[in-house]
C-alpha cells in the first residue's frame, strides 16, 4: 500500500544506534514489532495489571491484553491515514514496556521512593528496557530498534520538555529531537491508548460489579452508545436458548435468568463497541483537518508542527475528558480499589526499602549490576522491581518478609 508523504518512510530510516545489514523480508518497522513481540519485558506485560490485581479474575485486562487492543485500534486507523501500520504497531505495542506491577499504584510508589535518585516514570522505563535492560543479541544491550520507534516511544505524548536524567543522557548520544513532537504513527499510537483504556475500563468496571450499566446512562458518549445498544436490543427477537444447552425448557426460570445474563453482557460489549468507534472515528476526521490545514511533505514537518495533528475534535475531547472523570470517581477511586491500591503502594514501597538497603539481597545477575555506587545501586533496584509481575512482586514481599518461607 502506498503512504502518504507525511508518514515516515522505511527508506530512508535514520536507521539504528548499532548499524545492522537490513533485512530481505521485513521492513525496519516490522523487525522493531517483531523484537518487541519476543521480548521478555512484553511477555511479562501478561501479569501486570490494568485496574485489578492479576488474582481478581481472569478475564480482566491486563497490560498485555491492553496492549494489543492498542496496537489494533492504532493500526486501524493507522490505514486510514494512509501512514505506515508497521510502526504504529511497533510503538503501540512497546509503549507499556516500562510499567510497574499493580498498574499506578506501583508507578507512584516507586516514584516516590525513587525522587531523590534520579526519579521514576514509566515512559523513561519503557525505554531504558529496550535500550538497556533487554539482554538478548550478541551485539549490543536493548533492542537496538530504529531511531523512528525510539522518537515514538519518548514522544509519543508530546515533545519532552523536562527529560528525565537518564533520558537526556541517552539523547545526548543519540538525539531523538525531544523538543519536536512525533510522527503521526506514534501520535496514533498515543490517542489509541486513551481509547482503549476507555472502552476496557468500562467494560471490565461493569463486569466486575463496581460499575453498572444504568451508572453509564448520563456519561457524554458512553450514555448515547447504551441508549442505542438498548434500542437494538430491545427489537432483537428473543432464542437462543440452545445457545444454553437448555432447549425445551421453556420459560424456565433458570431460562429467563440466562437470557437476563445475556442480554447484559451483549449490552455491555455493544455498548464498548460503540464508544470506540465513535473515539476513533472522530480522530480520524479531526486528524484530515488539522493535516489539510497544515498541509506537511513529510514527517519532518509533522516533527516541526506547533500542535499534534492526531487530536480528538473540542467536543469529543471534552467527552473524553468526562469519561476519564466519571471513571476516576466512580472505578479507580471505588473503595474496593482502594484497598488493593493502597496494599499494592504497601508492597511495592517496603519491597524498595528492604533491596535499597541491603542489595545483596538481590538476585546474582541484578547484584552483579548494582557494583557500589550508591546512585546505581538505586536505578538497579528500581529496575529489578518494575521488571515484576504482579504475582512475583506478591511473591517476593513475601520472601524477603515471611520467615516462614524458605528462600
Amino acid at each position: 500500500m502506498s503512504i502518504a508523504n507525511y508518514a515516515v518512510h522505511a527508506r530512508p530510516s535514520r536507521g539504528r544506534l548499532f548499524p545492522e545489514a537490513e533485512s530481505p523480508t521485513r521492513s525496519p518497522w516490522q523487525r522493531d514489532r517483531d523484537r518487541v513481540v519476543h521480548s521478555s519485558g512484553f511477555r511479562r506485560l501478561q501479569y501486570k495489571t490494568q485496574v485489578f490485581i492479576n488474582h481478581e479474575g481472569d478475564f480482566f485486562r491486563t497490560r498485555l491484553t491492553h496492549s494489543l487492543e492498542v496496537a489494533q485500534i492504532a493500526r486501524s486507523m493507522a490505514r486510514h491515514l494512509a501512514v505506515d501500520e508497521d510502526v504504529t504497531e511497533a510503538v503501540a505495542l512497546a509503549h507499556d514496556l516500562g510499567h510497574t506491577p499493580f498498574g499506578h499504584a506501583g508507578e507512584d510508589a516507586l516514584a516516590e521512593a525513587m525522587a531523590q535518585w534520579g526519579g521514576f516514570d514509566h515512559n523513561t522505563q519503557a525505554m531504558r528496557q529496550v535500550t538497556v535492560l533487554e539482554r538478548r543479541y550478541l551485539d549490543f544491550d536493548g533492542l537496538n530498534l530504529t531511531w523512528e520507534t525510539l522518537e515514538g516511544l519518548a514522544k509519543h505524548n508530546g515533545p519532552v520538555d523536562s527529560p528525565s536524567g537518564w533520558l537526556r543522557d541517552y539523547d545526548a548520544a543519540h538525539p531523538l529531537q525531544l523538543d519536536q513532537f512525533a510522527s503521526v504513527e506514534a501520535q496514533l499510537a498515543a490517542l489509541a491508548d486513551d481509547i482503549a483504556y476507555h472502552g476496557h475500563d468500562l467494560d471490565d468496571g461493569v463486569r466486575s460489579g463496581l460499575l453498572s450499566l444504568d451508572d453509564l446512562a448520563d456519561v457524554p458518549i458512553v450514555g448515547e452508545a447504551l441508549a442505542e445498544a438498548r434500542r437494538r436490543v430491545d427489537t432483537t427477537p428473543p432464542g437462543r436458548e440452545t445457545a444454553f444447552g437448555v432447549a425445551g425448557m421453556g420459560d424456565a426460570p433458570q431460562l429467563r435468568r440466562a437470557r437476563a445474563i445475556d442480554r447484559d453482557q451483549r449490552l455491555r460489549h455493544e455498548t464498548v463497541r460503540r464508544v470506540i468507534n465513535v473515539l476513533a472515528s472522530d480522530v480520524l476526521e479531526q486528524t484530515r483537518l488539522n493535516l489539510g490545514r497544515l498541509e506537511p511533505r513529510s514527517a519532518d514537518d509533522v516533527r516541526r508542527a506547533d500542535r499534534s495533528m492526531v487530536a480528538f475534535s473540542p467536543r469529543i475531547a471534552d467527552a473524553n475528558a468526562a469519561i476519564r472523570e466519571f471513571l476516576f470517581a466512580r472505578l479507580y477511586r471505588h473503595w474496593k480499589v482502594n484497598r488493593m491500591t493502597h496494599k499494592a503502594r504497601r508492597v511495592t514501597k517496603e519491597l524498595f526499602a528492604t533491596l535499597s538497603e541491603s542489595p545483596a539481597l538481590l538476585p546474582d545477575e541484578w547484584r552483579a549490576l548494582a557494583g557500589a555506587d550508591k546512585t546505581v545501586q538505586m536505578r538497579v533496584v528500581a529496575d529489578y522491581l518494575a521488571s515484576m509481575t504482579d504475582r512475583f512482586a506478591m511473591e517476593e514481599h513475601r520472601r524477603l518478609t515471611d520467615l516462614s518461607v524458605a528462600e
